[in-house]
């Protein structure tokens, strides 16, 4: 009963702790003017935020690195980098990386 208490304490401390921290940029955006460096500091946060999600799961495998050209997922991730690059468009980006993907596991499994 004593850790279920604290489980859901944890929880609950966690969620007013998130929501204070995305809060404050709210609560002061147009009353404090941020200094330039922090301002452009802020437009690398989405791309280091993708890079932390995908590219574990793009080059991580069995608990190892894997940058053989067996990799599927690194093949589609290389073409879909690509296609972001070129297009700069998200949805081509995600169709033709999936596309690729589940072609390669289709074709190749």
């Amino acid at each position: 009963m004593e850790s279920s208490l604290e489980l859901w304490l944890t929880i609950i401390a966690c969620g007013i702790a998130t929501f204070l921290i995305r809060f404050s940029f709210i609560a002061i955006h147009g009353r404090m003017t941020m200094p330039a460096w922090f301002t452009r500091a802020l437009t690398f946060v989405p791309v280091a935020v993708l890079s932390a999600f995908t590219l574990p799961e793009i080059l991580i495998q069995n608990g190892g690195v894997n940058l053989s050209p067996f990799n599927a997922r690194l093949l589609a991730g290389i073409v879909a980098g690509f296609v972001a690059w070129r297009t700069k468009n998200v949805l081509a980006t995600i169709v033709v990386g999936m596309l690729i993907l589940w072609g390669l596991h289709f074709f190749v499994h």
